[in-house]
């Protein structure tokens, strides 16, 4: 036994040098593995860095600026001049706000529940941008589920300013009388529960109305938000009337706009601005976004001519108000559109919006007596509704080449006939008029029974500017 005892450490020697080789090797293997795997990450990046087109890129990139050109001073002067002289900060101040908190909730994992895969919703796949903007290997390249000729983040920045604008427009219904804490419960709750939804099921990958991801009787053609940002923003906004109820003496004194020249001026913004929101909604730099661009600009001078023609006609003078309004209607109208129809629709389309918007905004909305303080409901969701079920009626399944390269079966029902597009329109405006009605009264009287939405009638009396934020913009009261 002792023999053994004193012989048994020479004998496990060689079993031991075996066993560091045989560890040396695995290190070596795997570090061979590892390497491979770099290289192969690498050769995909640069594959992908590949594909990208620096024109398209520069173009979205440009288009992403002009929609935030379009909210923060576009939209907060045009509802600063209109709201009178003692909410202008406050009623800026909102839009300055939805901006910010809507780009953090982007961030964090709005990105991903409206572009990750599913039916109704995405997922937390993209938390905190992880593979969008950065990830293995640096920056990440096209996603070509979605644009194939610039990078994911691209198009995350571009996406991300329509959801910062839809709930920005909603605050032109409520302004003069909404508490800003209030406020901020609302955009970042009707973000989650409305806009999420409407937004996949439109344009994310599986959505269930995506033309371009397979959606065949149930497809919905909306090139830039007729349904997720314009319809929906104006039932949010009609509802969120509603449930406010009417300003002080709304019916006993007339409340014109403050400064015409401000809501002008935030007008003609809109209108630059609007050419990002709809020929950047083609992705790309090549015809399809030439030809969303000039129909955006043909349906805005219809309505823009359109609405003071009816006034003219109906009250004897054509306003500046009645100009700036109708170029809005026409840019909402043609949103749905601009990428599916002829010029010669985007006219029509133009021109019939400025005239419902017209009708909405005086005659519906006196025989109704409700306060949508700055007209989002009769020019965001009436003009939105008619552009998207005008989408239907004036469709032109050759002017956008993504129908038959995407979805042929499609492409070819609606060439022959056999489908027609403006069913499946009609089908988009009621799901989106059910969301946001829905869930905007689901969130506005929850708020209502907790925290309050309305400021008092002292704070209402005495301006949003003083009583949410204790400052003035024009400080020459007596």
């Amino acid at each position: 036994m002792r023999l053994l005892c004193r012989f048994l450490p020479l004998l496990l020697l060689p079993i031991a040098a075996r066993a560091e080789d045989v560890q040396a090797q695995l290190a070596a293997l795997q570090a061979k593995v590892a390497a491979i795997e770099a290289t192969a990450a690498a050769a995909k990046l640069s594959a992908d860095q590949g594909s990208l087109n620096a024109g398209d890129n520069a173009w979205v990139l440009l288009s992403a600026l002009l929609v935030l050109f379009m909210t923060i001073p576009g939209l907060s002067l045009f509802y600063g001049g209109l709201v009178r002289r003692h909410h202008v900060l406050g009623t800026m101040m909102q839009t300055l706000a939805v901006t910010a908190l809507i780009t953090v909730l982007w961030a964090l994992c709005g990105f991903g529940l409206v572009f990750g895969d599913g039916m109704i919703f995405g997922g937390f796949s993209h938390f905190l941008l992880d593979g969008v903007v950065w990830g293995a290997g640096g920056v990440p390249g096209p996603n070509a589920d979605y644009a194939a000729s610039i990078p994911f983040g691209s198009f995350c920045l571009f996406q991300l300013m329509f959801a910062l604008i839809t709930p920005a427009v909603i605050c032109g219904a409520y302004a003069e009388r909404m508490k800003f804490s209030a406020m901020l419960c609302f955009s970042a709750l009707w973000f989650f529960i409305v806009y999420v939804p409407l937004a996949h099921m439109a344009w994310g990958k599986g959505g269930l109305l995506n033309w371009a991801f397979g959606a065949h009787h149930a497809a919905v053609f909306d090139f830039a938000g007729g349904t997720v940002v314009e319809t929906a923003s104006g039932v949010s906004g009609l509802v969120c009337a509603l449930i406010l109820g009417r300003r002080r003496k709304y019916l006993e004194m007339p409340m014109p706009p403050h400064n015409l020249a401000l809501a002008f001026t935030g007008a003609a913004l809109l209108w630059v601005g609007w050419f990002g929101f709809n020929a950047g909604s083609a992705l790309s730099a090549g015809g399809l976004a030439t030809l969303a661009a000039v129909n955006t600009q043909l349906a805005a001078a219809a309505a823009t001519l359109a609405w003071p023609a009816a006034e003219w006609l109906v009250r004897g003078k054509p306003t500046v108000l009645g100009a700036i309004s109708g170029a809005v209607a026409g840019l909402v109208g043609i949103t749905p559109a601009c990428g599916f129809v002829t010029p010669g629709g985007a006219l029509l389309i133009g021109a019939v919006a400025g005239l419902l918007c017209f009708a909405a905004c005086t005659w519906l909305k006196m025989r109704l007596r409700y306060d949508d303080s700055l007209d989002v409901f009769g020019v965001h969701g009436v003009a939105g509704m008619w552009g998207t079920i005008a989408t239907g009626l004036f469709f032109a399944p050759d002017a956008n080449p993504g129908l038959k390269a995407l979805n042929p079966g499609l492409y070819a029902d609606i060439s022959s006939g056999a489908l027609h597009p403006v069913w499946g329109q009609m089908l988009g405006v009621g799901i989106a008029i059910a969301i946001a009605g829905v869930g905007t009264a689901i969130i506005m009287f929850g708020l209502k029974w907790t925290i309050g939405v309305r400021v008092t009638a002292e704070d209402e009396q005495e301006g949003l500017d003083i009583s949410q934020h204790g400052e003035e913009a024009y400080n020459d009261r007596d």
